[in-house]
């Protein structure tokens, strides 16, 4: 049995009030717009994605769009960095 606990009357010590630093809700929409597309996906790959998704408690169209914003910003990054002089690594066709 967890030990119970007494509460008393006891004056509280000094408090600081804290300034609000929760951004407003308007600043928690996803911004970036969306667009639907239809693909064909190999069987095994939604496999795994439905499976990591139910282990994660999340859905598997979120983790494959996560995947490509991932993917599209590390080379739109890197696009740009040889766009001024830099060497791209990879050439994707």
């Amino acid at each position: 049995m967890k030990k119970q606990i007494k509460y008393t009357d006891e004056p509280l010590e000094k408090f600081k009030t804290v300034a609000d630093f929760l951004p407003p809700p308007s600043e928690l929409i996803f911004k970036e717009d969306m667009v639907k597309v239809t693909i064909s996906l190999s069987k095994s790959s939604i496999e795994f994605f439905k499976q990591e998704a139910s282990t994660h408690h999340t859905q598997y169209q979120k983790m494959i769009r996560n995947l490509l914003d991932r993917y599209s910003a590390h080379y739109r990054t890197e696009t740009q960095s040889s766009d001024t002089g830099g060497n791209p690594k990879h050439n994707i066709a």
